[in-house]
């Protein structure tokens, strides 16, 4: 089974498995969006051939998933491993539903593996809802640089973001409207590309001569972001005027600190760039948007507000309040 198929598989398994918890429109929602994707995503690969640094040959891809791994909302998720061949997989609404937004999604999973469902496919899945096209990064992991974690991720990333701006115009994309959203570990992934004003490889093409650098930012339950123990950010984190909105979300009982996201906005305030941040006091990490009894659920329709107020996508009925 394709890694899209398996998307719509336990899609529609959690939203029946958790209906207690969701309203009906919520379910009204995933069986809406589950339908608008039966086609297969567009799949390209980031590079035109080996990705920049890489030396050696890595065991097959594959999903690394145990029996006895943690369930998330009570279903299993993708974890992706050994990510030799970056791709982006492009999710698309329909053709009459579009509104010229895209996001750029990076999942999380420490830089060993990535949770390509809970943090990939599930969130373009909720964006084609919105009429955004989510386009899904599938990064090189594990890590390539010990010290430089972030490294073959971001530099995937930011040739993603100029890959999506060459075919904008085939994917019914405006240039300018195009975000970055990550979790975790994809979160600093996302981070970094939105804050790095030069790229981490040499130019390879033309692609290369268009723009890295996302319009928006969303990290939800970002990591990486301040030195271990601190509330410092990394000496490398250096924001400016020029640096695009953020949009975060995180919970104060997460393991992850929450001087990842409090910094970063910080440093955004002072540099006059605009941040929205929603801190909830419970939900801990790693729970995409599945569905539970916490209240950090509900991040994606702030998040929709977020989108709404930066006229990133056209503005809507504000809809009734309701458990992602």
């Amino acid at each position: 089974m394709s890694h899209t198929s398996q998307f719509r598989r336990y899609t529609l398994d959690n939203a029946m498995h958790n209906s207690p918890f969701l309203s009906l429109s919520v379910c009204f929602s995933l069986a809406l969006a589950s339908a608008t994707q039966a086609a297969e995503p567009i799949v390209l690969n980031v590079w035109p051939g080996t990705p920049p640094g890489e030396t050696k040959e890595l065991p097959a891809e594959a999903d690394q998933t145990k029996p006895e791994d943690k369930l998330i909302a009570g279903r299993r998720i993708i974890k992706l491993g050994n990510v030799s061949t970056p791709q982006i997989a492009v999710y698309q609404p329909p053709a009459d539903k579009r509104n010229g937004t895209a996001v750029v999604i990076c999942p999380g999973g420490g830089h060993y593996i990535l949770a390509y469902d809970l943090e990939g496919t599930e969130i373009a899945q909720w964006l084609n809802t919105q009429g955004i096209t989510g386009i899904v990064l599938k990064y090189r992991v594990p890590f390539r640089d010990p010290d430089e974690r972030w490294k073959a991720a971001v530099q995937d990333a930011q040739r993603a973001m100029a890959l999506v701006r060459h075919h904008a115009a085939q994917w019914d994309i405006d240039p300018n409207r195009i975000g970055i959203c990550g979790f975790s570990a994809g979160g600093e992934t996302a981070a970094l590309t939105a804050i790095f004003t030069e790229r981490q490889y040499e130019p390879i093409d033309s692609v290369d001569q268009l723009s890295s650098r996302p319009d928006f930012a969303m990290l939800i339950y970002a990591a990486g972001l301040v030195e271990k123990d601190t509330t410092t950010l990394h000496d490398y984190i250096k924001v400016s005027k020029d640096t695009p909105p953020m949009f975060f979300v995180h919970a104060y009982d997460d393991r992850v600190s929450a001087h990842h996201p409090l910094s970063l906005a910080s440093a955004l305030k002072q540099v006059g760039v605009s941040a929205e941040l929603h801190l909830y006091a419970t939900g801990g990490h790693g729970y995409g948007l599945r569905p539970t009894e916490e209240p950090v659920n509900q991040w994606p329709q702030q998040a929709e507000k977020w989108l709404a107020r930066q006229v990133i996508v056209p503005k809507s009925e504000p809809s009734k309040d309701t458990a992602h």
